[in-house]
Protein backbone atom coordinates (compact mmCIF):
# COMPACT_ATOMS: atom_id res chain seq x y z
CA UNK A 1 0.00 0.00 0.00
CA UNK A 2 0.69 3.60 -0.60
CA UNK A 3 1.07 4.58 3.27
CA UNK A 4 1.18 8.34 5.07
CA UNK A 5 3.07 7.55 8.35
CA UNK A 6 2.08 10.34 11.11
CA UNK A 7 3.80 9.81 14.34
CA UNK A 8 6.28 11.89 16.53
CA UNK A 9 7.88 9.97 20.01
CA UNK A 10 9.42 6.82 20.41
CA UNK A 11 5.77 5.14 20.64
CA UNK A 12 5.43 5.31 17.23
CA UNK A 13 8.59 4.34 15.44
CA UNK A 14 8.49 0.70 15.50
CA UNK A 15 5.37 0.59 13.64
CA UNK A 16 7.36 3.20 10.99
CA UNK A 17 9.75 0.44 10.94
CA UNK A 18 7.24 -2.45 10.72
CA UNK A 19 5.53 -1.19 8.03
CA UNK A 20 8.29 -0.12 6.02
CA UNK A 21 9.58 -4.12 6.34
CA UNK A 22 6.16 -5.23 5.47
CA UNK A 23 6.66 -3.93 2.38
CA UNK A 24 4.88 -0.72 2.11
CA UNK A 25 5.70 1.83 0.15
CA UNK A 26 5.80 4.88 3.08
CA UNK A 27 5.31 8.06 0.51
CA UNK A 28 5.28 10.53 3.48
CA UNK A 29 6.36 10.94 7.22
CA UNK A 30 4.08 13.45 9.68
CA UNK A 31 5.72 14.57 12.25
CA UNK A 32 5.90 17.49 15.11
CA UNK A 33 8.23 20.41 14.40
CA UNK A 34 11.62 20.02 15.38
CA UNK A 35 12.01 21.03 19.77
CA UNK A 36 14.56 22.80 21.54
CA UNK A 37 16.64 20.54 23.07
CA UNK A 38 20.49 18.94 23.03
CA UNK A 39 22.85 19.61 26.41
CA UNK A 40 22.02 23.16 26.12
CA UNK A 41 18.51 22.86 26.01
CA UNK A 42 18.85 25.13 22.86
CA UNK A 43 19.42 23.23 19.54
CA UNK A 44 16.68 22.30 17.48
CA UNK A 45 16.30 18.07 17.90
CA UNK A 46 13.96 16.44 15.35
CA UNK A 47 11.38 13.57 16.81
CA UNK A 48 12.43 10.17 17.14
CA UNK A 49 10.09 9.44 13.78
CA UNK A 50 11.43 12.26 12.36
CA UNK A 51 15.13 10.80 12.76
CA UNK A 52 13.76 7.32 11.86
CA UNK A 53 11.86 8.40 8.49
CA UNK A 54 15.03 10.58 7.58
CA UNK A 55 17.37 7.43 8.07
CA UNK A 56 15.14 5.36 5.44
CA UNK A 57 15.07 8.12 2.53
CA UNK A 58 11.46 8.70 3.94
CA UNK A 59 10.42 12.56 2.86
CA UNK A 60 9.25 14.03 6.44
CA UNK A 61 6.78 16.99 6.51
CA UNK A 62 6.47 18.85 10.41
CA UNK A 63 3.89 21.20 9.60
CA UNK A 64 2.30 23.55 12.82
CA UNK A 65 -1.35 22.59 11.80
CA UNK A 66 -3.51 20.53 9.24
CA UNK A 67 -6.13 23.49 9.31
CA UNK A 68 -5.11 25.44 6.35
CA UNK A 69 -6.03 24.72 2.92
CA UNK A 70 -2.31 24.29 1.21
CA UNK A 71 -1.52 21.91 3.75
CA UNK A 72 -4.37 19.92 3.03
CA UNK A 73 -4.19 20.10 -0.23
CA UNK A 74 -0.42 18.84 0.12
CA UNK A 75 -1.48 15.97 1.86
CA UNK A 76 -4.20 14.80 -0.39
CA UNK A 77 -1.58 15.37 -3.55
CA UNK A 78 0.39 12.57 -2.02
CA UNK A 79 -2.43 9.76 -3.18
CA UNK A 80 -2.18 7.50 -0.51
CA UNK A 81 -4.21 4.26 -0.08
CA UNK A 82 -4.36 4.52 4.03
CA UNK A 83 -2.70 6.94 6.69
CA UNK A 84 -1.31 5.32 9.95
CA UNK A 85 -1.19 7.71 12.80
CA UNK A 86 0.67 7.06 16.19
CA UNK A 87 0.79 9.54 18.92
CA UNK A 88 1.06 11.82 16.60
CA UNK A 89 -0.17 15.01 18.89
CA UNK A 90 -2.12 17.11 15.85
CA UNK A 91 -5.72 16.59 15.66
CA UNK A 92 -6.42 15.70 11.80
CA UNK A 93 -9.21 17.72 10.22
CA UNK A 94 -12.10 15.74 8.11
CA UNK A 95 -10.50 16.93 4.93
CA UNK A 96 -7.48 14.95 6.56
CA UNK A 97 -9.21 12.21 7.43
CA UNK A 98 -11.01 11.68 4.11
CA UNK A 99 -7.80 12.19 1.94
CA UNK A 100 -6.69 8.40 1.85
CA UNK A 101 -8.62 6.36 -0.17
CA UNK A 102 -9.37 3.61 2.64
CA UNK A 103 -9.35 6.71 5.48
CA UNK A 104 -6.45 6.82 8.77
CA UNK A 105 -6.09 4.18 11.25
CA UNK A 106 -4.70 5.54 14.81
CA UNK A 107 -2.93 2.48 17.01
CA UNK A 108 -3.83 3.62 20.46
CA UNK A 109 -2.31 2.57 23.13
CA UNK A 110 -5.07 1.28 25.43
CA UNK A 111 -8.62 -0.80 24.92
CA UNK A 112 -10.88 1.50 24.08
CA UNK A 113 -13.26 3.21 24.88
CA UNK A 114 -10.98 2.94 28.48
CA UNK A 115 -8.51 5.75 28.03
CA UNK A 116 -9.42 7.69 25.37
CA UNK A 117 -6.78 10.95 25.25
CA UNK A 118 -3.47 11.61 25.61
CA UNK A 119 -1.54 9.57 28.47
CA UNK A 120 -3.56 6.33 28.37
CA UNK A 121 -0.83 4.39 29.51
CA UNK A 122 0.08 6.83 32.49
CA UNK A 123 -3.59 6.83 33.73
CA UNK A 124 -4.37 2.88 33.08
CA UNK A 125 -1.15 2.37 35.62
CA UNK A 126 -2.34 5.46 38.08
CA UNK A 127 -5.95 4.16 38.41
CA UNK A 128 -4.58 0.03 38.99
CA UNK A 129 -5.73 -1.12 35.92
CA UNK A 130 -4.94 -5.50 35.99
CA UNK A 131 -4.49 -5.25 31.97
CA UNK A 132 -4.60 -3.06 29.13
CA UNK A 133 -3.31 -2.74 25.46
CA UNK A 134 -3.29 -1.73 21.89
CA UNK A 135 -6.69 -1.00 19.55
CA UNK A 136 -6.30 -0.64 15.68
CA UNK A 137 -8.84 2.37 15.34
CA UNK A 138 -10.86 3.94 12.22
CA UNK A 139 -10.54 7.76 13.08
CA UNK A 140 -13.23 9.74 12.90
CA UNK A 141 -13.58 13.77 13.64
CA UNK A 142 -14.35 12.60 18.01
CA UNK A 143 -11.08 12.18 20.16
CA UNK A 144 -10.28 8.59 19.95
CA UNK A 145 -13.95 7.38 19.41
CA UNK A 146 -14.12 5.65 15.40
CA UNK A 147 -14.97 2.01 15.36
CA UNK A 148 -11.92 -0.77 15.94
CA UNK A 149 -10.42 -3.25 13.98
CA UNK A 150 -8.63 -4.98 16.25
CA UNK A 151 -7.37 -4.89 19.60
CA UNK A 152 -4.31 -7.20 21.81
CA UNK A 153 -3.94 -6.91 25.14
CA UNK A 154 -0.95 -7.34 28.23
CA UNK A 155 -0.97 -7.31 31.75
CA UNK A 156 0.26 -4.32 33.31
CA UNK A 157 2.12 -5.98 36.42
CA UNK A 158 4.58 -4.19 38.18
CA UNK A 159 5.57 -2.29 34.63
CA UNK A 160 6.85 1.19 34.73
CA UNK A 161 5.46 3.54 32.33
CA UNK A 162 8.34 3.57 30.45
CA UNK A 163 8.51 -0.47 29.87
CA UNK A 164 4.39 -0.68 29.08
CA UNK A 165 5.29 2.34 26.29
CA UNK A 166 8.33 0.38 24.54
CA UNK A 167 6.02 -2.93 25.03
CA UNK A 168 3.04 -1.42 23.51
CA UNK A 169 4.51 0.21 20.53
CA UNK A 170 5.70 -3.06 19.74
CA UNK A 171 2.88 -5.05 19.87
CA UNK A 172 0.85 -2.20 18.17
CA UNK A 173 3.55 -2.25 15.25
CA UNK A 174 2.89 -6.03 14.49
CA UNK A 175 -0.99 -5.73 15.24
CA UNK A 176 -1.06 -2.83 12.72
CA UNK A 177 0.51 -4.70 9.92
CA UNK A 178 -1.38 -8.00 10.38
CA UNK A 179 -4.54 -5.52 10.22
CA UNK A 180 -3.27 -4.23 7.01
CA UNK A 181 -2.54 -7.67 5.32
CA UNK A 182 -5.95 -8.80 6.54
CA UNK A 183 -7.56 -5.29 5.97
CA UNK A 184 -10.57 -6.73 3.76
CA UNK A 185 -11.81 -9.30 6.68
CA UNK A 186 -11.47 -6.98 9.55
CA UNK A 187 -15.13 -5.40 10.70
CA UNK A 188 -15.14 -2.04 11.80
CA UNK A 189 -17.13 -2.71 15.57
CA UNK A 190 -18.31 0.30 16.82
CA UNK A 191 -16.87 1.13 20.43
CA UNK A 192 -19.46 0.19 23.10
CA UNK A 193 -20.92 3.33 25.10
CA UNK A 194 -20.25 2.10 28.69
CA UNK A 195 -16.94 2.35 30.07
CA UNK A 196 -15.47 5.32 28.00
CA UNK A 197 -12.58 6.81 30.50
CA UNK A 198 -10.05 9.68 29.52
CA UNK A 199 -6.64 9.81 30.00
CA UNK A 200 -6.30 13.62 30.42
CA UNK A 201 -2.75 15.22 29.64
CA UNK A 202 -0.20 14.38 32.61
CA UNK A 203 0.69 17.61 34.54
CA UNK A 204 4.01 18.45 36.04
CA UNK A 205 2.14 18.90 39.23
CA UNK A 206 0.92 15.36 39.38
CA UNK A 207 4.71 14.07 39.66
CA UNK A 208 4.86 15.11 43.51
CA UNK A 209 4.36 12.43 45.60
CA UNK A 210 1.61 12.47 47.68
CA UNK A 211 2.25 10.71 50.90
CA UNK A 212 -1.04 10.74 52.48
CA UNK A 213 -2.39 8.27 49.91
CA UNK A 214 -1.99 4.62 50.44
CA UNK A 215 1.55 2.93 49.60
CA UNK A 216 0.40 1.25 47.11
CA UNK A 217 -0.98 4.26 44.96
CA UNK A 218 2.26 5.97 45.61
CA UNK A 219 3.92 2.85 44.21
CA UNK A 220 1.39 3.30 41.04
CA UNK A 221 2.21 6.96 40.72
CA UNK A 222 6.14 6.50 41.44
CA UNK A 223 5.75 3.47 37.79
CA UNK A 224 3.21 5.79 36.25
CA UNK A 225 5.97 8.55 35.86
CA UNK A 226 9.12 6.61 35.29
CA UNK A 227 10.94 7.64 33.27
CA UNK A 228 8.75 10.87 32.61
CA UNK A 229 8.21 13.16 34.34
CA UNK A 230 9.79 11.25 37.47
CA UNK A 231 7.49 11.16 40.66
CA UNK A 232 9.79 12.84 43.51
CA UNK A 233 9.67 14.73 46.95
CA UNK A 234 12.27 17.34 48.17
CA UNK A 235 14.26 17.95 51.16
CA UNK A 236 15.90 20.78 52.18
CA UNK A 237 14.79 22.10 48.99
CA UNK A 238 16.37 19.83 46.76
CA UNK A 239 14.68 17.64 44.50
CA UNK A 240 14.81 13.92 44.55
CA UNK A 241 12.89 11.78 41.78
CA UNK A 242 11.81 8.42 43.19
CA UNK A 243 12.93 5.39 40.55
CA UNK A 244 11.29 2.74 41.76
CA UNK A 245 10.04 1.55 45.16
CA UNK A 246 8.59 -1.13 46.92
CA UNK A 247 5.00 -0.84 49.24
CA UNK A 248 5.98 -2.45 53.10
CA UNK A 249 3.77 -3.49 55.64
CA UNK A 250 4.81 -0.90 57.67
CA UNK A 251 3.31 2.51 59.61
CA UNK A 252 3.67 6.11 60.61
CA UNK A 253 3.14 9.79 60.07
CA UNK A 254 2.87 10.49 56.07
CA UNK A 255 5.82 11.93 54.65
CA UNK A 256 8.05 10.89 57.89
CA UNK A 257 11.01 8.37 57.31
CA UNK A 258 10.89 5.07 59.21
CA UNK A 259 14.08 4.04 59.38
CA UNK A 260 17.91 5.20 57.85
CA UNK A 261 16.61 2.92 54.51
CA UNK A 262 14.84 5.26 53.24
CA UNK A 263 11.16 3.45 54.18
CA UNK A 264 8.87 6.07 54.31
CA UNK A 265 5.41 5.95 55.96
CA UNK A 266 2.45 6.57 53.60
CA UNK A 267 -1.33 7.28 54.77
CA UNK A 268 -1.77 3.69 54.69
CA UNK A 269 1.16 1.39 54.57
CA UNK A 270 5.03 2.49 53.82
CA UNK A 271 7.23 2.47 50.84
CA UNK A 272 10.87 1.82 50.58
CA UNK A 273 12.40 3.62 48.12
CA UNK A 274 15.12 0.96 45.72
CA UNK A 275 16.09 3.27 43.43
CA UNK A 276 16.47 7.29 43.53
CA UNK A 277 17.96 10.72 41.40
CA UNK A 278 19.46 13.41 43.33
CA UNK A 279 19.13 16.72 41.37
CA UNK A 280 21.23 16.71 38.68
CA UNK A 281 23.18 13.68 39.52
CA UNK A 282 22.74 9.85 37.97
CA UNK A 283 20.31 7.84 39.34
CA UNK A 284 21.78 5.35 41.98
CA UNK A 285 20.27 2.05 44.28
CA UNK A 286 18.95 4.23 47.49
CA UNK A 287 22.04 2.70 49.35
CA UNK A 288 24.53 4.29 47.27
CA UNK A 289 22.90 7.88 47.62
CA UNK A 290 22.89 7.10 51.37
CA UNK A 291 26.24 6.47 51.61
CA UNK A 292 26.95 9.90 51.06
CA UNK A 293 23.98 11.30 51.96
CA UNK A 294 21.88 9.98 54.95
CA UNK A 295 18.74 10.43 55.59
CA UNK A 296 18.06 9.34 59.22
CA UNK A 297 14.74 8.39 60.65
CA UNK A 298 12.21 10.82 61.60
CA UNK A 299 13.08 13.05 58.18
CA UNK A 300 10.25 15.12 57.02
CA UNK A 301 9.78 14.84 53.16
CA UNK A 302 7.60 16.91 50.99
Amino acid sequence: MRIVFMGTPDFAVPALVALVEAGHEVVAAYSQPPRPGGRRGKELTPSPVHKEAEARGIEVRHPVSLKGADEQTAFAALDADIAVVAAYGLLLPQAVLDAPRLGCLNIHASILPRWRGAAPIQRAILAGDPTTGVTIMQMEAGLDTGPMLATLRTTIDRKTAGELTAELADKGAQLMVGTLRDLAVHRAVTQPEQGVTYAKKIEKAEARIDFAQAAEQVERQIRAFMPAPGAFFELEGERYKVLAADPVDASGEPGVTLDDSLTIACGKGAIRVTRIQRAGKPAMDSADLLRGRPIPAGTRLS
